[in-house]
């Protein structure tokens, strides 16, 4: 019985580092300060007004598009997969 706290700390422990190594990561997002920067990276590929603070990236029609200084050009397909959505804000 004297060993018991001992072993549940060691097992927490364990439960522990094993959930940690089993978490998903993000890819990496590589923000622009210019609109043509992040055209260049991603020929292919849309750009967006990505506002870091609210989390969402906005399209060129859509008012909030390079405004405010908490966001950055990027990619839609980097913004997507690194968990941010897309804002529904001015769309129609």
């Amino acid at each position: 019985m004297r060993n018991f706290p001992v072993r549940m700390i060691s097992l927490l422990t364990a439960i522990i580092v094993t959930g940690s190594l089993t978490r998903a990561s993000a890819i990496p997002l590589t923000p622009f300060r210019y609109e043509g920067q992040a055209q260049r990276h991603c020929p292919d590929d849309t750009v967006f007004w990505l506002d870091f603070r609210r989390g969402m990236y906005y399209s060129k029609g859509q008012r909030p598009y390079a405004r405010g200084s908490t966001g950055s050009f990027v990619c839609r397909g980097e913004a997507r997969s690194s968990g941010y959505r897309r804002s529904l804000f001015g769309l129609r």
